[in-house]
């Protein structure tokens, strides 16, 4: 089955510069996709492209397995057939939230019957009389997104449209309207810059950076195999310690690590994660007994540690004077700086990257 989007080698020059730069991704029927990454990385300007609102300079925009953009050819927004969310709800002030949901629809008994369908498939049955005025910004981003699906659009592109919710009620709002798309088996390509609300939300995630796609698959193998440095530290915390290759190892304070692939004196940075150091407290500075996964015991002295609610963060300087390495730990746990304690890492959990000039995402 055709994908419902697919666009191929889509370019934006903007200042100068390519802030679409050859975007290529496919979106089925059922599916959500989050295209992900920081501001200006170029998210927002590829889902102006696919809504309508804004041209490319290259590439190929298809919907429901139609060209609708291309060199020759541009049908406008309003003819697309999308749905489209912003974080701004762009609710009628003047017109009920019935009649903002039915807005567009035609005046007839089905659209009746729609409006009420949505209302109570977005928990807000009688609601239809009161104004926006009259509800809580949750209560008015369940009305965006009811006015968004009533066409029944075989496609919705989402910019950024839970960013606007306080946290408390953000993540129930974000799975409502998971619940809701997925029964409507709507295509979504949903932009956003937490990563969190696109592992909460997504099939799959496109993350980009200046421009690009630099990895796309499903949440668990972004998370696991990133694509490089910049894309592990995107998703979380992350500790690394620089080595360079010498026999095609590294050495680091946990032993040495193999650089398939990397040339002799290449310089190489060794990423894992802090819920991924293991913390040994218990052995009185005699050195833990670690498995095999973790390899090689090394020393550190605690430099600060802060508790964090859920957990506590511990930051530690090891024994060769220049490598810092956070460790997590799930309770509170809060040694004095100087404390000295043994550490061992999952080295099942450890990225080997060349590094880069820059680690930014």
């Amino acid at each position: 089955m055709a994908p419902l989007l697919h666009v191929e080698g889509l370019v934006r020059h903007l200042g100068g510069r390519n802030v679409v730069d050859n975007i290529s991704l496919s979106v089925p029927a059922g599916q959500v996709t989050c295209l992900l990454g920081p501001s200006g990385c170029g998210k927002s300007t590829t889902l102006r492209i696919i809504a309508g609102v804004d041209r490319q300079d290259a590439g190929v925009v298809r919907l429901n397995g139609q060209i609708v953009s291309d060199d020759t050819r541009h049908v406008p927004a309003e003819r697309r057939g999308v749905g489209l969310m912003f974080q701004d709800f762009a609710l009628f002030p003047h017109l009920t939230v019935a009649q903002n949901i039915a807005f567009g629809l035609p005046k007839d008994a089905t659209s009746t019957v729609r409006v009420q369908d949505l209302l109570n498939r977005v928990d807000l049955a009688g609601y239809g009389e009161k104004h926006p005025h009259e509800l809580s910004g949750g209560e008015q981003q369940r009305v965006a997104l009811a006015r968004a699906l009533a066409p029944r659009p075989k496609i919705m592109l989402m910019d950024e449209p839970f960013s606007g919710l306080d946290n408390r009620l953000r993540d129930e709002i974000r799975d409502a309207t998971l619940s809701v798309l997925k029964q409507e088996g709507t295509a979504v390509l949903l932009v956003t810059h937490e990563p969190d609300e696109a592992m909460r939300m997504a099939d799959e995630i496109a993350l980009m950076r200046d421009g690009r796609i630099v990895q796309q698959a499903a949440p668990y193998n972004i998370y696991n195999a990133p694509a490089d440095c910049a894309a592990a530290g995107f998703f979380s915390d992350i500790n690394i310690l620089n080595g360079e290759v010498h026999g095609a190892l590294t050495e680091t304070p946990f032993g040495q690590f193999l650089a398939p692939g990397l040339s002799e004196g290449a310089e190489v940075d060794i990423v894992f994660r802090p819920q991924h150091v293991r913390i040994d407290f218990d052995r009185n500075g005699q050195g833990p007994h670690p498995t095999a996964a973790e390899g090689t015991p090394a020393r550190g002295t605690v430099l600060r540690a802060r508790f964090m609610g859920k957990e506590s963060l511990v930051e530690f300087l090891m024994d060769d004077g220049t490598s810092r390495v956070t460790a997590t730990v799930p309770a509170v746990f809060l040694p004095k700086p100087g404390t000295i304690l043994w550490l061992s890492i999952r080295r099942d959990r450890c990225f080997v990257f060349p590094r880069k000039t820059s680690a930014a995402a």
